[in-house]
C-alpha cells in the first residue's frame, strides 16, 4: 500500500532538511511538450554540482532552460522512496572534450523553500 505524506512550505526545516538529505540518484522530469517523462542518472562530482547528462540529440534539450524552476520526481533506486521537488536548472553546459563527449550537463538544484514536497515511499 503506498503512503502519502505532503510536506507544504509550512514544514519545519527540519523535515526539511532531512528530506533532502536523502541520496536520490534518479531524477524523473515530465515535459508538457513531449508525450513521454525522462529519466536521468543523477550525477554529483567534487567539481560539480548535482547535474544530469543529457545526449546532444534530446529533444528534452529545447524544453530546459536556465534559471527554469520546475517540479522533478527524484528517486532512490535502493529503498524505492520517492519525491516531488521544485528544481531549479542551474547551468546548461555541452562538454565537447572531457569525459562526457556529446552530452550537456545540465546542473540542477532543489530549492530550500518548497512549494510542495510529496514523499512516495
Amino acid at each position: 500500500m503506498n503512503q502519502k505524506v505532503k510536506i507544504t512550505s509550512k514544514a519545519n526545516k527540519k523535515d526539511t532538511r532531512a528530506l533532502k538529505s536523502k541520496q536520490f540518484d534518479i531524477v524523473e522530469i515530465d515535459v508538457n511538450e513531449l508525450p513521454y517523462v525522462f529519466q536521468f542518472k543523477i550525477w554529483q562530482t567534487n567539481s560539480k554540482s548535482m547535474f544530469i547528462l543529457v545526449k546532444e540529440p534530446s529533444k528534452i534539450l529545447n524544453s530546459l532552460k536556465k534559471d527554469d524552476i520546475t517540479n522533478m520526481k527524484y528517486y532512490n533506486s535502493i529503498s524505492s522512496e520517492s519525491a516531488m521537488m521544485d528544481t531549479k536548472i542551474e547551468y546548461i553546459t555541452k562538454d565537447e572534450h572531457g569525459r562526457f563527449k556529446g552530452h550537456y550537463l545540465v546542473g540542477l538544484k532543489i530549492l530550500k523553500n518548497h512549494r510542495n514536497i510529496e514523499v512516495i515511499p
